[in-house]
């Protein structure tokens, strides 16, 4: 039980009509700082401790909390700590990219248990499809081999993609995905997989992941600057993941920069596939990433000269993140190789003076988060979780509006 550090826990409200999120306060106190008693949840989310007591009554008949052994704590009387059950939820994520389809399955808490991917043939989504579906139903079944009520507890499937989405393009750009945007994507997974399915972009299903598991759990506050064949930012912004209007917030790769006359968007200068065109490498590779790894592992002059001039461009990124949305920390993050990210992070400092120069910082300006092409897919898993389970203003309206 955690009684060595302050409990981060958001508050519950002991108003009427308010059951549901008090009860995703309660699971998201668990899911951050481990086991705690019925004394501790109730200090830390402001609720009485009758209706703690009445919530965790209930969770554990749901199968999502369960008790541990009594500890006892100076000359009081001994606590029982709950915990997450892992067993409790699952949810399996997909990513989509050019050239290639992940798909995990996780636990409550965030634990892969299965994985896979597949190439995507030629052909945009009407061939792919079915090689997307395939690979779903080869997760299913793995995952209930493993355990046997796992279908009864999915709680849907999470998709994520690059994005901008909605947005016209050239048809032949890149840096987007047009044909699958255009596609009836989730209409088609829906219909195929009997599953609740939603959709976000690769940036904002990698600060998912960031704060389910990675360098964001706890935070309040973060951005996390994602590098991958584009360039994206996914916004956590008081504890929650922010979208925008059209799913389209943290798209800054298509931010212009302005060099010799000329606009160029950041992706186009300091992706992943722009560190592909100086390489002059087929993205499809499918063993590209560990490549590159050893590229910047032995500090290759042909990265050596990409990573200088992607810094330049990342750093003036940066200092925008930090004077937009005062984060506690930015998190780079993306399916870059982790030496690669090593050198960019490297390469990057000493970051432009900005308002996040202050006194008494507890975490770094910048951080490494994950490098790991299966990222994305891990945080499109959490993204399914997230809405069943966290915390969210629109569940106190919800009970009210219904009470």
């Amino acid at each position: 039980m955690n009684d060595s550090r302050p409990i981060r826990a958001k508050s519950g409200t002991n108003h009427e009509g308010t059951s549901a999120h008090n009860r995703r306060v309660m699971i998201d106190a668990l899911r951050v700082n481990g086991a705690l008693s019925r004394a501790d949840l109730a200090r830390a989310t402001r609720l009485t401790k009758q209706t703690v007591s009445n919530i965790i009554e209930e969770l554990e008949r749901d199968g999502l909390v369960t008790s541990q052994e009594a500890v006892r704590r100076g000359r009081g009387q001994p606590s029982t700590p709950y915990r997450l059950v892992p067993e409790g939820a699952f949810a399996i994520g997909l990513q989509i990219d050019r050239h290639v389809t992940r798909a995990v399955a996780v636990d409550l808490v965030g634990s892969v248990l299965v994985r896979d991917e597949a190439g995507l043939p030629h052909g945009g989504p009407s061939n792919g499809t079915k090689v997307i579906l395939d690979l779903v139903a080869g997760i299913r079944s793995k995952l209930a081999g493993i355990v046997q009520q796992s279908e009864k507890r999915l709680v849907g499937l999470g998709v994520a993609m690059p994005g901008p989405f909605g947005v016209a393009g050239s048809g032949d750009d890149p840096w987007m995905m047009e044909a699958w945007q255009k596609f009836p994507l989730l209409e088609t997974l829906t219909a195929g997989t009997g599953l609740d399915v939603g959709l976000q972009n690769d940036a904002a299903a990698a600060a998912t992941a960031e704060r389910m598991v990675g360098a964001a759990h706890g935070l309040d506050h973060a951005v996390c600057l994602f590098v991958g064949y584009g360039i994206g930012a996914g916004l956590i912004l008081n504890g929650e993941l922010y979208r925008g209007t059209n799913g389209n917030a943290g798209e800054i790769g298509m931010a212009l920069l302005f060099a010799d006359g000329k606009s160029t968007p950041l992706e186009h200068r300091a992706s992943l596939a722009s560190l592909y065109q100086h390489l002059s490498v087929d993205p499809a590779d499918p063993h590209l990433h560990a490549r590159i790894n050893g590229l910047a592992l032995r500090g290759d002059q042909s990265i050596h000269a990409w990573v200088d001039a992607a810094a330049v461009d990342l750093r003036w990124s940066i200092h925008l993140i930090e004077t937009l949305f005062d984060p506690q920390t930015v998190i780079l993050c993306g399916s870059a190789p982790e030496a690669l990210v090593n050198r960019l992070i490297a390469a990057i400092g000493p970051l432009l003076p900005s308002i996040a120069e202050r006194r008494g910082r507890t975490l770094p300006r910048l951080q490494p988060g994950m490098a790991d092409p299966w990222s994305v897919a891990l945080g499109a898993a959490a993204g399914p979780i997230s809405r069943a389970f966290d915390p969210r203003f629109a569940a106190i309206l919800k009970d009210s509006l219904q009470s």
